[in-house]
């Protein structure tokens, strides 16, 4: 039986990712329902990323992921749309946020004019992801999927609420199928993480994936 193992906020994505685990955020509002949505509008690839500035007690490096952002959409001859918080502020406020993302990009050639709200679901409605890289730039989901990357893991993200077209419960299985598939590939355990420890959703929803995880390895999938 392969362990799955729940964890919380950015120290346990980290952990987890050097214990060689496969990592899972789960960060229900907002950044795993929007990178949820992004998928399902097209996008190539979606990433997290912590904030400029923010203190954590494990290493992250957003520029890097700015610049991994960068060499994978000139790898896939596309663009990269930048998201961050605040969700109702000006857009010089998600630009700040976001500012280790941006010189990463930058480094690497490529300059973005404007950084989208980090709204959920309703982020499809301001710009269009298709066969775009997403790169997502949050507090607690961001920094989890950062401090993870950032030590070798793979990374997914996940969500449990609804999108355009699409049920909390397809959106945990479309999850636990892009994890699945990995793991059918690789050794090693797989970490379910929750994006914030005080988060009562993400916390249950890490719980629910968990167990989803561990009823397709029952069946033997």
């Amino acid at each position: 039986m392969r362990p799955i193992t729940v964890a919380a906020d950015a120290s346990g994505a980290y952990e987890a990712a050097r214990r060689g685990d496969i990592v899972l955020i789960v960060d229900v509002v907002d950044m795993g329902t929007t990178l949820e949505a992004a998928l399902q509008a097209g996008a190539k690839l979606v990433l997290g990323a912590a904030p400029a500035g923010l203190k954590v007690p494990v290493p992250v490096n957003p520029r890097r992921i700015g610049k991994f952002a960068a060499e994978k959409a000139q790898e896939f001859e596309t663009g990269v749309v930048v998201i961050a918080e605040p969700r109702v502020a000006r857009d010089e406020e998600r630009q700040l946020s976001a500012a280790e993302v941006l010189c990463g990009l930058r480094e690497e050639g490529l300059r973005i004019s404007k950084v989208y709200p980090n709204m959920g679901a309703e982020t499809v409605k301001l710009v269009d992801f298709r066969d775009q890289v997403v790169v997502a730039v949050s507090a607690n989901g961001g920094t989890a999927y950062d401090a993870a990357f950032n030590a070798g893991a793979d990374v997914f993200t996940a969500t449990v609420a609804r999108t355009y077209g699409y049920t909390g419960w397809e959106n945990a299985e479309f999850a636990v199928e892009r994890v699945l598939k990995l793991a059918s590939q690789k050794r090693g355990g797989i970490t379910v993480v929750a994006a914030s420890s005080k988060a009562l959703e993400d916390v249950l929803a890490a719980h629910y994936l968990a167990r989803a995880l561990q009823r397709h390895f029952f069946r033997g999938v």
